[in-house]
This record gives C-alpha cells, structure tokens and sequence, in this order.
C-alpha cells in the first residue's frame, strides 16, 4: 500500500500538464496588472486628453461640413 501511495505521489510530482497555461495566465498578469495601474493613476490626464482630441474632430467636421477646407 505505501508503494502504491508514493507512485501516486511521484507521478503526481511529475505531472507537468497545465503548467504552461498557468505560465500564461502568469504573464498575462505581470502585464495588465501594471497597465491597469497606469490607466486609473493617470485616467484624469486621458481623460482631458481623449476629450480635447473629440473636440478637435468635431470641429474640424463642422468646419468641413461648412464647405472649409479638410486638409488645413
């Protein structure tokens, strides 16, 4: 019984399935959990950069559909 027990042991030891999908969800990890971080430490900035850029194209829009020029 206890060699049965230590070969369910060993193989289980040996057992390398999954690993590498856990080495992913690892990776995976190290790199948005950093990025996430940056989003909300920043997401006052972005914010007034993304709404600065959409006003920016609204009214160069505008202006087009007026009969401006587009490639001012």
């Amino acid at each position: 019984m206890l060699k049965k027990i230590t070969s369910e042991l060993r193989r289980m030891l040996n057992d390398e399935r999954g690993a590498e999908g856990l080495e992913k969800i690892l990776l995976i990890g190290a790199l948005i959990l950093p990025l996430l971080g940056i989003l909300i430490f920043f997401k006052d900035n972005i914010t007034e950069w993304v709404s600065g850029l959409w006003t920016e194209v609204k009214d160069d829009n505008q202006g087009y559909q007026q009969g401006g020029d587009p490639f001012q």
